[in-house]
């Protein structure tokens, strides 16, 4: 049996596993390589603004919070949970995402798109980071 088939993040593949979580001097982010060699440094701001929890995400597509004044989060803590995924603890008292390794690889892989995508989203509510 594989890792990925003990994940309980269906549809992960070993590519989807880290080598590497490492918080960053500064804890300003979340440094991830992950098996297929694919390594980013995650920014804590982009993590806390599109965590996975409930309180973020909604229940829904519709139901997503647009999190504003995040600049200046860093990262407190990073505790793992079971063998698929970490709870990351940011500096404002948020600590309720699972982000699981396949999340992780979004995030590193996809990164600059997404935080593109929110700074437009600020922008257009006349919000700011």
């Amino acid at each position: 049996m594989t890792r990925a088939a003990d994940a309980s993040d269906a549809g992960a593949t070993t590519a989807d596993w880290p080598t590497e979580l490492r918080v960053t001097k500064d804890r300003a982010a979340l440094f991830v390589t992950f098996e297929s060699g694919v390594s980013a440094a995650i920014p804590a701001e982009l993590m806390r603004v599109e965590s996975p929890s409930a309180e973020v995400q909604g229940h829904s597509a519709a139901g997503k919070t647009l999190v504003a004044g995040k600049r200046g989060v860093t990262i407190k803590g990073v505790e793992p949970v079971g063998n698929y995924a970490v709870r990351i603890l940011f500096s404002d008292g948020h600590d309720t995402g699972l982000f699981t390794w396949r999340y992780l690889r979004e995030l590193a892989e996809e990164g600059g798109s997404m935080m593109a995508a929110y700074e437009a989203a600020l922008a257009k509510a006349g919000l700011s980071r």
